[in-house]
């Protein structure tokens, strides 16, 4: 039946005994024409279309232009759904989710007769998931991203998507915004499908993929609408196609180098923090040795480039019309390993040869960058002993350095029901401290680091404030906020114990995070406490907590991490 017995799909529709009629017979009752089990490679469109993502609402489509270039190139496409994550809507958080749906791609691709897939992400942990599922097995693999939505736009002025909740929502706490004009513009910040129009963990999450060359040149910033979005996704499916017979598999791409690159990038276009713990975890399934230090010291003297919110002032759209990566590919230059070799079979700098931004404020060049030493600070000291982060260049430059007051919050309910208190002791020296919030303690590891900054300051005008957590912050958010503290909270970490009052001192230059309280004093804090109990929920979340790794390793699941390989499993029946 086929001329290459030795392709995986083949194992399913090869043979002319019992098993080859019932794979063979199951799709031709779907109008599959017997021709297309002669061999050919069948590619597997893996979806994140949900109408409870409506960041991805619009991946349907786009699967479509993807089936057409399979087509084109003489492959059989086989659309499959798998769950998806929408920052919108879902709770407690996506991020817990993550790894569940990392799980349903990695089986589903090894358990079906597939020779290649593409990965159709778009909303956050949309593209980390399909990536660590996809490494896991490691056949020839491409990413599509469903590109960004169209400029917000209110009043005659930008609405960056997310942010603009953020700095409106605070107008509404602080008295100068009604909560009817809030309301009311809802409908002006998202106007068409696709995910936030700023430099927010999406669009950050599809710049990174597309320097790791593990997408086409230009996914990253095409907005979701427009039609090059659809060209780039017809080309996409016809390159899936030519992987498969070159055996490109993803683990050939995706090496230590790759993953550099993209943390050099990160910091040049003002990338989310959420990067960190999604590189660190896709990194864990294809044995890439990284830690969290890495993402300080390869970013070192990398200037931001990119003038886009929250780091900036412009929109993925203008981003986009100024040239997108493959501008600031190569205006960092020797900065990256331009050598990698990338899904398209050509080297990083061959994708990008030629590419110019016209001169456009939104990118700059290496000689006048929006900022130097752009890169995530990682942050160690008694209160982090595993390390933190923080994004210096979305914080208020003078609270880099700075010594002050805990106004502690045990959990987030803790903190909703205090935080606009007028009694509350608190000034805007005070350092703002959110326990309970990391991946076993809320559990998820939600977006809730940027803890709003209390009412009566906005009120009297502060704008940021020091703020640490064991949260992660959404890559739309801005301030001077400590994340991902490791080990966190309810892990037993340094945070747990500390008190309203007690004197925390925050130094990026020199990556500290100290808490001026003595060893003494917290071992006996530590006593004080006892031993917390883990509760047992049952369900996927009782696994997720008994094996969610920490922040400082990816928040992963430890039993996934690791490659598992792409064999033919036995048969069904």
């Amino acid at each position: 039946m086929s001329e290459n017995p030795t392709r995986r799909s083949q194992a399913w529709f090869g043979g002319t005994d019992k098993m080859g009629f019932f794979h063979r017979s199951g799709l031709k009752a779907m109008g599959v024409p017997d021709r297309m089990f002669d061999g050919r490679p069948v590619i597997g469109i893996c979806n994140t279309w949900s109408q409870l993502a409506p960041c991805n609402a619009h991946l349907r489509d786009l699967a479509e232009y993807v089936a057409r270039g399979v087509y084109e190139a003489g492959g059989l496409p086989l659309e499959f759904p798998v769950a998806s994550l929408g920052e919108t809507l879902m709770r407690p958080s996506t991020m817990m989710y993550r790894n569940l749906v990392s799980m349903d791609v990695e089986e589903t691709i090894r358990a079906n007769p597939l020779d290649g897939v593409v990965l159709l992400a778009g909303c956050d942990k949309t593209t980390p998931a399909l990536l660590m599922g996809a490494a896991s097995v490691d056949l020839p693999s491409i990413m599509l991203s469903g590109g960004p939505t169209l400029t917000g736009r209110r009043n005659g002025a930008q609405l960056p998507s997310g942010t603009g909740t953020y700095a409106m929502y605070d107008q509404v706490r602080a008295g100068t915004m009604s909560p009817e004009e809030f309301v009311g513009a809802e409908v002006c910040m998202w106007r068409s499908n696709g995910s936030c129009n700023t430099m927010g963990t999406a669009s950050t999450m599809a710049s990174l993929v597309e320097v790791m060359g593990l997408a086409l040149t230009g996914n990253a910033a095409i907005p979701a609408v427009d039609a090059r979005r659809r060209t780039l996704a017809h080309d996409t499916g016809r390159r899936a196609v030519e992987m498969v017979h070159e055996n490109l598999t993803l683990s050939t791409v995706l090496v230590r180098r790759a993953v550099e690159n993209a943390i050099r990038v990160n910091a040049a276009i003002g990338g989310s923090t959420n990067a960190v713990v999604h590189l660190l975890a896709v990194a864990g399934r294809v044995g890439i040795d990284l830690c969290l230090d890495d993402f300080d010291s390869i970013a070192t003297g990398v200037p931001l480039l990119v003038d886009l919110v929250p780091s900036g002032k412009y929109l993925m759209e203008d981003f986009f019309d100024a040239g997108g990566i493959p501008v600031v590919i190569n205006e960092l230059g020797e900065l990256l390993h331009r050598d990698a070799l990338t899904v398209t079979g050509r080297t990083l700098g061959e994708n990008v040869a030629g590419a110019t931004g016209w001169g456009s404020p939104v990118i700059r060049t290496v000689d006048d960058p929006l900022r130097e030493n752009a890169g995530i600070a990682v942050l160690r000291g008694n209160l982090a002993p595993d390390g933190a982060i923080i994004k210096p260049s979305a914080a208020t430059a003078e609270l880099l350095v700075h010594r002050g007051p805990a106004v502690v919050f045990e959990d987030i309910d803790d903190l909703h029901a205090r935080i606009d208190d007028p009694e509350l002791d608190v000034d805007a020296d005070s350092v703002l401290v959110l326990k309970g919030a990391g991946p076993k303690g809320y559990p998820g590891m939600p977006e809730m680091g940027n803890l709003p900054i209390p009412a009566k300051l906005l009120r009297a005008g502060v704008t940021d404030m020091v703020r640490i957590s064991d949260a992660r912050m959404s890559g739309t958010a801005f301030g001077a906020v400590v994340l991902h503290v490791a080990p966190e909270s309810a892990a037993g970490g340094p945070l747990a114990l500390v008190r309203d009052g007690d004197l925390i001192q925050l130094d990026v230059p020199a990556r500290r995070l100290h808490l001026e309280v003595d060893d003494t004093e917290l071992a006996r804090r530590r006593i004080d406490r006892g031993e917390q109990k883990t509760p047992e929920p049952g369900g996927y979340t009782q696994l997720y907590l008994q094996h969610v790794t920490q922040a400082d390793t990816g928040a992963d699941l430890d039993f996934l991490r690791g490659r598992r390989g792409s064999d033919v499993p036995r048969a069904s029946h």
